[in-house]
């Protein structure tokens, strides 16, 4: 089933924790330690758009590619209500096409975790690889081995207001290094509640792994931070960041 379906009417009710401004500011000061203080940028695996409009008041052009259209359409209903000029595509990660290059390329919340396939994750790293202006930045977060072994694991998340409730049911499948996320939203219609069920895949990667594939797409390793910091990942780090650069078509 297409992960972000029913869940995307109540994708940012649910999502009202994560610190959208906090995180821009973080992935600002990597882009201006490298120069990068304004040009285009692509936010791969936009989601509803929420980071990719506070990336664009802080004066980058801004293009949105994510391969839910339920969640765009949360996205071009912002953009009707407070346009920012952004333009969002409907397309997938891994076979996503540009009209041209951009000056960087961000895609935060786990989105690369959703690549489940190794050798897609390859294809993404080379397609960003090739819209890059050269010496471009590329900043993607994931989520850590340890993560999916030690906090996620078997638990169950579950929440429950009036504008909606979900359970989030998690197995983490240690041979093949699969996280199933299986959620169960329910969304108030009347005196009824509709009822959605959506499963959710991804993939822990070591640091190892992903630096393979960095190296393999051509692109350029340049710094491994654990998250919102600029030190070097622990061994009980949840959330990591790479930083990579253009180096060469």
């Amino acid at each position: 089933m297409d992960a972000y379906t029913g869940f995307a009417a109540v994708y940012e009710l649910f999502m009202d924790n994560i610190p959208y401004q906090e995180w821009a500011e973080y992935i600002q000061k990597i882009l201006k330690h490298h120069g990068i203080t304004d040009g285009l940028m692509l936010d791969l695996g936009c989601g509803t758009g929420s980071l990719t409009r506070i990336m664009s008041e802080k004066g980058y052009d801004m293009i949105g590619v994510d391969n839910a259209g339920e969640m765009l359409a949360v996205a071009l209903e912002k953009e009707r209500e407070r346009p920012r000029n952004i333009l969002y595509l409907l397309q997938d990660m891994c076979e996503f096409e540009l009209y041209g290059t951009v000056n960087a390329v961000i895609s935060i919340c786990d989105c690369m975790n959703y690549v489940v396939e190794p050798e897609d994750l390859l294809q993404v790293f080379q397609l960003v690889n090739n819209y890059l202006e050269p010496k471009g930045i590329f900043i993607f977060d994931m989520n850590t081995l340890y993560k999916y072994k030690e906090i996620l694991g078997a638990t169950t998340i579950a929440e429950n207001r009036e504008e909606g409730s979900f359970i989030w049911e998690n197995f983490y499948n240690e041979e093949e290094k699969i996280n199933e996320y299986d959620l169960s939203i329910f969304i108030p219609e009347g005196e009824l509640y509709r009822k959605y069920e959506e499963v959710h895949y991804q993939r822990a990667y070591t640091i190892e792994e992903v630096v393979e594939l960095i190296e393999r797409s051509g692109l350029k390793l340049l710094h491994i931070y654990d998250a919102f910091t600029f030190e070097k990942p622990k061994a009980n780090s949840d959330r990591i960041y790479f930083v990579v650069q253009e180096k060469g078509k």
